[in-house]
């Protein structure tokens, strides 16, 4: 599916866009340490722990009792980091409850000439962990469980883009599902800003879905993509929402 080179080509990024990328990796760890002050959990669960850059591992670790950092697969650094944490465990898992391996199994192995005509059978499950998450932290992640997943589907399909669309709303629903079962926290893009070299602007949404309102929020801009990233010297910065949810977020009032 290509996880192991997407993680590796994100560490580059950030590399590259260095000046850009500080300003939200300090919003994210500022964030997740506030909230966890007045959340005050014992046991926190990161879906999307990533490489870390963007989680204050050391001040959550000294704070609860036990620290779960789950991801499709973990960067061997991250390995050697986590060691000086007796309380922190690494957990390799799909968090989009399966649909890596469905799809997959589902389009995989096709070629050009038996394209998938139809999503009808591509089911979209909750991520459902065989332990106790205790309060969940989803690290700019909602908008990146569909990312390759689509992009196989793209490649072994003949599908109109409406249907992609759909897909994308239901994977994210699943994810805010799941995170309105327990304390949560939440930071996600919910939109790009394009800027083109002629200077015109065109913001995409990322976020397809309702989000709840939380009981803390915050809001700031990524500055993602600054230093002229490809042929046509296209610029694009991210709306960024975070907020912190009490348990059951879906009973309160919603917006985007």
């Amino acid at each position: 599916m290509g996880y192991y080179n997407y993680q590796q080509g994100l560490i580059y990024h950030r590399l590259k866009e260095q000046s850009g990328w500080n300003s939200h990796l300090r919003n994210c760890r500022s964030f997740i340490t506030r909230s966890l002050y007045l959340a005050k959990p014992s046991i926190v669960t990161v879906l999307g722990s990533g490489w870390l850059l963007d989680l204050p591992l050391k001040e959550i670790a000294e704070q609860v009792r036990q620290v779960n950092l789950v991801d499709i697969v973990h960067p061997p650094d991250v390995k050697k980091q986590i060691t000086v944490f007796p309380n922190v465990t690494l957990r390799e898992e799909d968090i989009t409850g399966g649909l890596i391996g469905e799809i997959w199994s589902i389009a995989g192995k096709r070629l050009f000439f038996n394209k998938l005509k139809s999503l009808d059978a591509i089911r979209i499950r909750e991520y459902s962990p065989q332990y106790d998450p205790g309060m969940v932290i989803s690290l700019n992640l909602l908008t990146q469980l569909e990312t390759l997943p689509l992009k196989l589907l793209r490649k072994k399909s003949a599908i109109e883009e409406e249907y992609y669309v759909k897909l994308r709303k239901k994977i994210q629903e699943s994810h805010l599902n799941f995170l309105g079962k327990h304390m949560s926290l939440l930071i996600t893009d919910i939109s790009e800003i394009v800027t083109l070299s002629s200077g015109e602007k065109h913001e995409i949404r990322s976020v397809l879905t309702e989000i709840p309102c939380g009981m803390h929020e915050e809001e700031w801009t990524w500055h993602f993509d600054l230093n002229d990233s490809d042929y046509y010297r296209k610029k694009s910065v991210f709306k960024v929402s975070a907020k912190l949810f009490d348990k059951g977020l879906g009973d309160n009032n919603t917006n985007r």
